[in-house]
């Protein structure tokens, strides 16, 4: 795929898939859809910004989430996160109050994760891309099969990861991840259709941190600094020469 650029880790285990079938199917399905006018979420050069913020020998935890926002302005290419102006939307409120609940750290006034992500907490979503309003509608495309790839990567090279998996649709996507090499944390997702049934009360961000200590690593600082002099996302992917 022409034009990719992408963190030199990712892309040195990565690059050989942007000449597959699917992923030139996906291209194809996504120049369509931005020619017939369509609104995509999140834009062109970010998304592989997961990636980018998180290279591949500093990944220490991996969070799966499912589609990226779909409503104006709020996906930027890390799961669960929202731009610093945008309201958080009710899965992160609820990561809050039990980030809350497990370290005592109190909610953040803003829902921009990229402190997470740079501290090696790679915040991904299975599927990349998503239509304007439209939830899910670019699943079944090819996102999936991509990032089965990263997860098979960090999977295979790595030891001593942390993969958090909430929701039954990021514990079927993480079904092969070796339990021997890796901490695997499951629960229900934070939606609100579900964070009552097991999701309050799982203390997911002590026990990752509780393992990481355990085998000699550095645990993650959760609390999220003040929403004031953050500095934007930064373009590392443009998509075939054009933002898509």
């Amino acid at each position: 795929m022409p034009g990719v650029v992408l963190e030199e880790s990712w892309k040195e285990r990565l690059s050989g898939e942007f000449s597959k079938d699917y992923m030139c199917n996906l291209k194809t399905f996504l120049l369509g859809q931005k020619q017939a006018g369509k609104c995509i979420y999140p834009k062109g050069s970010e998304y592989f910004r997961a990636l980018d913020l998180t290279p591949f020998d500093q990944v220490k935890v991996v969070i799966l989430g499912q589609d990226p926002y779909h409503g104006p302005g709020q996906a930027h290419g890390l799961c669960f996160s929202v731009r610093p102006e945008v309201q958080a939307p009710p899965s992160l409120v609820n990561m809050y109050k039990e980030l809350q609940s497990d370290l005592g750290i109190p909610p953040a006034n803003h829902g921009f994760l990229e402190h997470w992500a740079k501290q090696g907490i790679l915040l991904l979503n299975s599927v990349l891309t998503v239509e304007h309003k439209q939830a899910a509608s670019h699943q079944g495309r090819g996102w999936e099969q991509f990032t089965d790839r990263i997860v098979a990567e960090l999977n295979e090279k790595r030891e001593n990861l942390v993969f958090i998996l909430w929701g039954s649709y990021a514990q079927k996507k993480g079904a092969f991840i070796d339990q021997q090499r890796h901490r695997v944390i499951k629960s229900a997702h934070p939606s609100p259709l579900s964070a009552y049934r097991g999701f309050f009360g799982s203390r997911p961000f002590s026990k990752t941190n509780e393992y990481l200590i355990a085998h000699g690593i550095e645990p993650i600082d959760w609390q999220l600094p003040d929403v004031s002099g953050l500095s934007g996302s930064q373009p590392m992917f443009e998509e075939m020469g054009g933002q898509i």
